[in-house]
């Protein structure tokens, strides 16, 4: 990529904005008729199977995959419009989120037809429902370190091992997971890892929760127990679950998700001011424009990918500046209570699911500190030691993607 942190994003056609009106009118239909509450941070915490099915009868889902696999074959640019207006009104959208962001994607670029035809159908109905199987105990941010072992049996492997952080792992199907299947070289860490789709309800897979300070369960332990994966569940080659993991990223990380997720609170707290409910604050303006020039940054996000280009580090951007976005919007509320305003039902309930979500913005999909130096090297600004001893500033053959929660 060259010094542009992010490519020039193409304009919204006319077809695309018909396409947002179509959706917002479908939105506020269900609002208005109390099909769901309006919330923040939903793709994550927010669960409705009825709504997804809803989205997927529509012809809302699964909108990349090919029409020979049940999908729309349509855009990411029409994807991200329909994506984009879900999250603005804070839609209840987690059922279908990870198998429609990255898990349709992954498996029409490496998995087998059987594959394809096994699971893309079923995602672009809103029917089956995936998790990422990547953060384990203890590893931190080096993916490299999973522990979770691949054992290679007759007609297939057997996994052993923990997963942590899985988002929604209590209530989807199946999950991507990845695991050592060759033994550990120190010298080629990123060698010997493959990726394995692991059906959730199989015998020797426990799942445990794991409750947020606030009470909420969306994140868990998965304990994989020499569970038997058949061959027809490696996804793509064994031994590359390190370049599959790292192809993953771009989907991952630069969607609006990373920008919208305390979109209701922000938008709650100006109509609190029109309404007189809170003093009017010139601050406001800056967050609506942040949250402006984030859309445009993640729209052209979405333009590269259409259009196949590289967009790793400039997804890593977007994340970056859109996280730590969502987070100040959340403090700026906040500090709106310290003038002595009292605030509604709705804007605390808001305020107070924002405030305890907070931690994880900038920690999910990757730390801020690691993807900066996702960036850094990306623009070719990182030096890496050389066999000689001398620097260069060209980056290693992989790439380091981190091991996160979604």
């Amino acid at each position: 990529m060259s010094a542009r942190l992010v490519p020039p994003g193409a304009r919204e056609l006319p077809a695309l904005t018909e396409l947002r009106l179509e959706v917002r009118a479908f939105l506020a239909e269900q609002v208005a008729g109390g099909a769901f509450v309006p919330h923040v941070d939903t793709w994550l915490t927010r669960w409705d199977r009825d709504f997804t099915r809803e989205l997927g009868r529509r012809g809302w889902l699964g909108m990349v995959i090919p029409t020979e696999y049940g999908g729309q074959g349509r855009t990411y640019l029409e994807r991200f419009v329909i994506t984009e207006e879900l999250l603005v009104v804070g839609a209840p959208v987690a059922a279908h989120w990870i198998a429609e962001r990255q898990i349709g994607p992954s498996l029409l670029r490496y998995g087998t037809e059987e594959q394809k035809q096994a699971f893309l159908p079923g995602i672009s109905r809103g029917e089956f429902v995936f998790g990422i199987g990547m953060s384990e105990p203890d590893s931190g941010s080096d993916l490299a370190s999973v522990r979770t072992r691949a054992d290679r049996v007759e007609g297939g492997w057997r996994l052993t091992g923990t997963k942590v952080w899985t988002s929604g792992a209590h209530e989807a199907d199946a999950f991507f997971a990845l695991a050592r299947s060759a033994p550990l070289d120190p010298a080629h860490r990123h060698d010997g890892l493959s990726q394995f789709i692991v059906d959730l309800r199989a015998p020797g897979v426990t799942i445990r929760p794991i409750i947020s300070m606030g009470g909420d369960h969306h994140f868990n332990e998965v304990h994989l127990d020499g569970v038997l994966i058949p061959d027809d569940r490696v996804l793509g080659e064994v031994g590359e679950g390190w370049t599959q993991v790292t192809s993953e990223l771009a989907y991952e990380r630069s969607g609006p998700e990373r920008v919208l997720s305390t979109f209701q609170l922000l938008a709650a707290a100006a109509q609190a001011m029109d309404d007189g409910r809170l003093p009017t604050d010139p601050g406001l303006g800056r967050h609506v424009a942040r949250v402006a020039a984030l859309h445009h940054m993640s729209f052209a996000v979405s333009t590269a990918l259409e259009q196949h280009e590289d967009a790793d580090t400039a997804a890593a951007v977007v994340k970056v500046l859109g996280t730590t976005g969502e987070g100040d919007i959340a403090d700026y509320v906040d500090t709106l209570t310290a003038t002595g305003w009292a605030l509604d039902e709705e804007l605390d309930t808001l305020l107070h699911a924002a405030i305890l979500q907070r931690p994880g913005f900038t920690l999910r999909g990757g730390t801020n500190e690691i993807l900066r130096g996702v960036i850094a090297r990306g623009l070719g600004m990182r030096l890496w030691p050389t066999a000689t001893g001398s620097t260069t500033s060209l980056p290693p053959r992989r790439p380091t993607p981190t091991s996160s929660p979604c």
